[in-house]
């Protein structure tokens, strides 16, 4: 289950937090909902799929305000502290220019600086900017190498232009609740739901970061584990702020991770010790019940932005035009564990700004993105699959074949086949429409 299900119920979970401590001022209401409207206003809002959305920042700063509730108790932080806290988290990935999905600090920083609505209500809450600026320079991820040294450099910047430029301790203070915000931003969303909105929220941080999916489990792993280890102590602070239901999520996901890797790492060794074979088989048009379940599990497994047929998925696989194969284990009649299918480019409604030129000459077959089951990816099934397709879209006398996949793929690939051309690229996410001149 997912504790807040829209920014609606986000927002007001957030204003009865503020209200619990009497910081619902009227200021604060308005750097909250002018927050929102920026999000929504430069498409941020929750149907953008990416990590960095209108609903990770109410996220992260719902668990920043509970958990600093809670230290306002042991007297870690105060209540101006937590009202930078709030201020910070509410600010902290708002990154309108997006060249890539992660927000870029310094791009962050130099949209605060320049919003005069937000200088404006800062100013009235009694926040110094620099202050702000130093917080979210904290919440840069990785924190470590040069990354320390960079930002404490710029951190350090921020200070000598505060109102604290000649109090060491209130600096060392304020290091510590940048160090807070920044383990608050990175439990955030995976403590408010159960495994499915984790996995969902890995999946949108690999798509709009234009990772392979085979590092999904990995990274995500490495991710939580950097944490743990390197920073039990903030973990701990944190983490025994919110409700006993909320750290249990974040465990619970953390441990449904590290399973995936184990089931990961066993079909590892049977493909490099076993040489297990996976074999591309060509699928017809009349597809058992079975047969059509377990596609749908797999399909399901994509990004949503990926299903490009999620309305209709079943019904397409009986259609006498679509295109389908399967990747099998060990032989023709193996287990399932991935497809390649497609059709004519005129059954396809992407509701992208851009018209293919061909649309309509019939000429044209859309492969939708190769889906492979969690633990399969990485042993060139896809690319066998793939290959396969296109025989058969030769075969069937089509011109032209295109899809979507990753920019750096589609780079790789020009450089080995000539008949590759991008057709339109798409920012922050590089996942990028492409065609194949047969």
């Amino acid at each position: 289950m997912q504790e807040f299900a829209n920014p609606p119920s986000l927002r007001n979970g957030i204003f009865d937090l503020l209200s619990s401590v009497e910081l619902a001022t009227d200021v604060n209401v308005k750097l909250l909902d002018y927050t929102i409207q920026l999000f929504k206003d430069n498409g941020l809002f929750s149907d953008y799929y990416g990590y960095h959305n209108i609903d990770h920042e109410l996220e992260v700063t719902y668990i920043t305000l509970l958990s600093g509730i809670h230290s306002l108790q042991d007297e870690f932080l105060t209540l101006d502290d937590l009202n930078y806290l709030y201020a910070s988290a509410l600010l902290h990935d708002f990154d309108p220019g997006k060249a890539i999905d992660k927000p870029h600090e310094k791009n962050v920083i130099q949209f605060i600086s320049k919003n005069k609505t937000i200088q404006k209500l800062l100013a009235e809450a009694n926040l110094d900017p620099n202050l702000i600026c130093a917080l979210i320079s904290r919440t840069v991820y990785p924190w470590k190498g040069d990354i320390i040294t960079t930002t404490d450099k710029l951190i350090q910047n921020y200070f000598s232009k505060s109102k604290i430029k000649k109090n060491k301790k209130q600096q060392e203070h304020f290091r510590e609740l940048g160090h807070f915000l920044s383990v608050s931003d990175r439990i955030g969303g995976y403590s408010l739901g159960d495994f499915t909105k984790a996995m969902n929220m890995a999946k949108m941080n690999a798509h709009s970061s234009s990772w392979h999916p085979a590092f999904i489990v990995t990274r995500s792993v490495s991710f939580f584990e950097d944490m743990l280890n390197n920073e039990p102590g903030m973990c701990h602070r944190v983490l025994f702020g919110l409700p006993k239901h909320m750290r249990k999520n974040l465990l619970d996901n953390i441990t449904e991770f590290m399973k995936l890797r184990q089931e990961e790492i066993k079909i590892y060794n049977k493909f490099v010790y076993d040489g297990l074979p996976l074999v591309p088989c060509i699928e017809k048009n009349t597809i058992s019940e079975d047969v059509s379940d377990v596609l749908l599990s797999i399909y399901r497994e994509l990004p949503k932005p990926l299903q490009f047929s999620r309305d209709d998925f079943i019904n397409s696989l009986d259609d006498s035009d679509t295109i389908l194969n399967t990747l099998r284990v060990g032989d023709k009649n193996g287990a399932i564990v991935g497809f390649a299918k497609g059709g004519p480019l005129e059954k396809y409604n992407f509701e992208l700004d851009f018209e293919d030129k061909n649309r309509g000459k019939n000429n044209t077959i859309f492969l939708e993105p190769v889906a492979i089951k969690n633990g399969y990816w990485g042993f060139h099934g896809g690319r066998e699959i793939r290959q396969l397709f296109m025989m058969q879209v030769q075969s069937q006398g089509y011109k032209f074949m295109t899809s979507f996949t990753m920019r750096d793929v589609i780079e790789e690939r020009k450089k080995k086949e000539k008949n590759i051309v991008f057709v339109k690229k798409f920012d922050p996410e590089r996942w990028d429409y492409f065609r194949v001149v047969l």
